[in-house]
């Protein structure tokens, strides 16, 4: 992760840009205080799909669990 202060990102904006495109993560500081992050769009779209496919495929490895005798009425009706 790159640090880089706001004048400096002010100044530097296209090359920052490029960095991120490259999938570096930018902190942008204000008076020392971190203030914004800089990341790539499709990198965490990229992950999040990953994620997604990850997960499906292991529940279509899993079992279904616990007996399901119980009627719709029953579910949703008073105890």
């Amino acid at each position: 992760m790159k640090i880089i202060t706001a004048a400096n990102a002010n100044r530097e904006f296209s090359k920052l840009l490029r960095d991120v495109r490259k999938g570096e993560e930018i902190t942008i500081l204000s008076r020392g205080t971190p203030v914004a992050k800089i990341t790539s769009v499709s990198s965490a779209a990229l992950q999040k799909n990953a994620m997604k496919k990850l997960l499906l495929s292991r529940l279509k490895t899993e079992g279904v669990t616990g007996s399901r005798n119980w009627s719709r009425d029953e579910l949703y009706g008073e105890l």
